[in-house]
């Protein structure tokens, strides 16, 4: 392609996510002391002793645009890190033992070379340092569903790498996991494939208060349509509190991007943070936790993530299973930093409220729409570089896959469903409570099917599980989905997202 061509092309993409992305943030969708030892303290809720606090952190993502969680699909900088690191100093900070506190993550971030800081991974703007002194459990391809699960178990015989920590609990222990990720309905996103699928995930819950190893464990859980994850699936009655970042039909949101009112430092390019995560991190930051309990962080979380009720960038935080234990002090989980000895707990919520968060599924574009556009270090490249073409084949080719998913799902629900019912069939959502499949084996191998013919759904084409997911309810065969698959795709797109090399994401 000659000068002019491409120069026209980018100019086009350019002014498209311009668009686009201005119009999101101004019309966003909204979719319906025991200080010492850390093992044996008083609760504070009416005198029970707690065993063992234990504590599971999993960035499920990798990459630097992922900075927010710890990140990658493609090897780019991940936020979702950021939580995870963040979480991990409040567990140290409130007395929890390395031994005790199981981290998993890519670890791709703090010395990745888009880094501005090499070494140090920030959660908040002004924020420090929160990737030192961080264990490095479970790192790179050993981030994935089978040791999550062998942790959550305490199964060290079903672990692959690894250091082989895993939740060794007894009767009398506490459990806190932090899930923070991309997800989709029924799905959460992993750096390795398959990806984590809802039904799986309860399973092994339920399997673990089979094993009496737990007197109550609360899940944390960040990620887009994350309250489908337990809808209509979690029992009430195994002494498990979990909330989520959204409710099963909404995105999640990323924060401390660049452009928001509070934005990261200049040299960044990506989101620091998720509304969430940080909403939860922050208050735990500053409150004593020993008075502080999960309910009243679960309003507070919930009105910040709203951006106080009105859903203008934010979501509907949720809760799920036994509700009771939300009467519980955080302390019991989290310990309590003793600095925060003397702070009196404020129903108001004083935290920031953040007016302009970022669709996590756009994060993505945010990276690299700055990292061609804004970038001093990519401006500065001269034109026809390396390094200039190839910022801009990732903006190129991440877009390009955005389009074939989309276009591809669309035309293959017309082709099941006809044009006129395509769309609202895969666009249903069942009634609340009601889980978002009835057979969850199809699900798996209607994704299976999709990626053998069209390629791989990666992480934003989590975002259509709901649309195969109403298909197998619709009781279409893997016959008749492979058969209008193959006409929706004549083949698979060369761009590196919708590539087969890493397998298949079920």
């Amino acid at each position: 392609m000659g000068c002019s061509a491409a120069g026209a092309a980018l100019l086009t993409v350019a002014f498209l996510l311009s668009i686009m992305l201005s119009d999101a943030i101004r019309n966003p969708i909204r979719l319906p002391s025991d200080r010492n030892e850390g093992l044996r303290v008083e609760s504070g809720s009416g005198g029970d002793t707690v065993g063992t606090r234990w504590a599971v952190l999993i960035a499920g993502s990798n990459g630097f645009y992922n900075y927010r969680h710890q990140f990658d699909d493609m090897l780019l900088p991940s936020f979702f890190s950021a939580d995870i690191c963040h979480a991990y100093q409040i567990m140290k900070n409130g007395g929890l033992k390395d031994e005790n506190i199981i981290v998993f993550m890519y670890d791709d971030i703090a010395h990745n070379k888009d880094n501005p800081r090499p070494g140090v991974i920030i959660n908040h703007p002004k924020g420090g340092d929160v990737y030192a002194g961080v264990p490095k459990d479970y790192v790179g391809e050993d981030v994935n569903v089978n040791n999550f699960f062998a942790v959550l178990l305490g199964n060290k015989t079903a672990l692959n790498g690894g250091s082989g920590k895993v939740v060794d609990s007894g009767p009398d222990d506490r459990i806190f996991v932090f899930y923070s990720d991309h997800g989709g309905p029924g799905i959460l996103g992993m750096p390795t494939y398959p990806y984590l699928y809802s039904d799986e995930l309860v399973d092994v819950l339920k399997k673990k208060h089979a094993l009496g190893s737990y007197k109550s464990l609360v899940f944390y859980l960040e990620a887009c349509e994350s309250g489908s994850i337990f809808e209509g699936l979690l029992p009430e009655d195994i002494n498990i509190y979990a909330t989520t970042a959204s409710n099963a039909y909404e995105s999640s949101w990323g924060t401390y991007c660049p452009g928001d009112r509070f934005r990261p430092p200049p040299e960044f390019y990506t989101c620091l943070g998720d509304l969430y995560s940080v909403s939860w991190m922050e208050d735990s930051d500053i409150h004593n936790l020993q008075t502080e309990t999960l309910k009243q962080q679960y309003r507070l979380v919930k009105t910040r993530t709203s951006v106080n009720e009105t859903y203008k960038s934010g979501s509907h935080v949720m809760q799920f299973g036994d509700l009771e234990l939300n009467v519980e002090n955080l302390f019991v989980y989290l310990g309590s930093n003793p600095a925060n000895a003397n702070a009196t707990f404020i129903e108001d919520n004083s935290l920031y409220f953040h007016n302009d968060a970022v669709n996590q599924r756009d994060a993505d574009l945010v990276y690299f729409w700055h990292k061609v556009v804004v970038n001093a270090e990519y401006e500065r490249a001269p034109l026809g570089s390396s390094q200039k073409l190839g910022a801009h084949k990732e903006l190129l080719d991440v877009m390009a896959h955005r389009l074939h998913v989309d276009t591809s799902v669309e035309l293959i629900g017309n082709l099941l469903f006809g044009s006129e019912r395509g769309s609202e069939v895969l666009k249903m959502v069942r009634p609340s409570g009601q889980a978002l499949v009835d057979d969850w084996s199809c699900l798996r191998l209607m994704v299976r099917t999709f990626e053998m013919h069209c390629g791989s759904l990666s992480q934003y084409g989590m975002k259509h599980m709901r649309s195969l997911a109403n298909i197998c309810n619709a009781g279409i065969s893997v016959e008749g989905m492979a058969k209008v698959s193959a006409q929706a795709c004549n083949s698979i797109p060369t761009n590196p997202w919708s590539s087969l090399h890493r397998g298949f994401s079920a």
